[in-house]
């Protein structure tokens, strides 16, 4: 296992514990706690780059910008449609962004999969819908802010690959929240909620757990080709279900079950044809 695919795992075990974190503040505002993330991401980054004596403002300032702009477009727009449709239908929606990373790849840094690579991230695709299942009552308007939510991300994922060359991984992350904070903060700030001291915690909480996923989910895009690891993106519901099933108590059926054997065969095989 190369360290590229190590690292997507790790960062999608904490992007996880984030997911965990966000589903106990439910009394919190969805806006708020991405403000809260951000935040907490743009200081331990910011001093993270300071005591490694790096540059915080990079080089190719232009696709850092662009990295941050799409990044937060592809958040913003995730965080309505889960509050807008069934949260099952928006994760599922938002798990189609492997797939455009794939596509856009091809044409922005002309890395191209192999064609079988295709069959296993459907294969993955299917395990996901399986697993999320899908509520055919959502709006066309609520799709298409979906689905342009998943495109965002994979023009993320890709100008992260591309700044491999010329800026380091922890200023590729902190230009993320250097977009978010001044966007959503004027919005949070006339539609604040206080949080209690436990949710202060958890905040903060989610925050850290960002700031890991998005530094080790940098380095992988980096190390690797995106086709490469965009398919593990899919483990995330896997822990997800498992994480659910042993915390929440939360019934994992037999879809379920065979969603996720299906998505660790399309991981796998991908895997092994990535390297033959």
């Amino acid at each position: 296992m190369t360290k590229g695919i190590q690292y997507i795992l790790i960062a999608g075990l904490f992007f996880t514990l984030m997911n965990v974190g966000v589903k106990y503040i439910h009394n919190i505002p969805a806006y708020e706690i991405v403000f809260f993330r951000a935040l907490v991401s743009l200081v331990v980054c910011y001093i993270m780059l300071v005591q490694k004596k790096i540059h915080p403002w990079g080089n190719n300032k232009r696709d850092l910008i662009f990295r941050g702009i799409f990044g937060t477009a592809g958040l913003m727009m995730y965080f309505y449609t889960i509050h807008e449709m069934p949260l099952a239908s928006a994760v599922t929606i938002q798990y189609l962004s492997p797939i455009f990373t794939i596509i856009i790849a091809g044409f922005m840094l002309k890395e191209s999969p192999r064609p079988i690579q295709y069959l296993f991230f459907l294969v993955s695709f299917t395990g996901v819908v399986m697993i999320k299942g899908f509520d055919p009552r959502v709006s066309i308007a609520d799709l298409v802010i979906g689905v342009s939510a998943a495109v965002c991300s994979g023009f993320a994922y890709n100008f992260i690959r591309k700044l491999k060359s010329t800026d380091d991984p922890l200023v590729v992350v902190l230009y993320f929240p250097l977009v978010t904070v001044p966007v959503i903060g004027i919005y949070t700030a006339f539609h604040w909620v206080t949080p209690n001291a436990i949710e202060w915690m958890i905040l903060i909480a989610i925050g850290l757990a960002t700031t890991v996923a998005q530094i080790y989910m940098t380095k992988a895009y980096q190390l690797e080709k995106a086709s490469n690891v965009s398919n593990f993106n899919y483990l995330g519901s896997v822990y997800a279900v498992l994480i659910g099933y042993f915390f929440f108590g939360e019934y994992i059926g037999l879809l379920a079950l065979l969603g996720i054997v299906l998505i660790i065969v399309g991981v796998l095989l991908s895997s092994r044809f990535r390297t033959q």
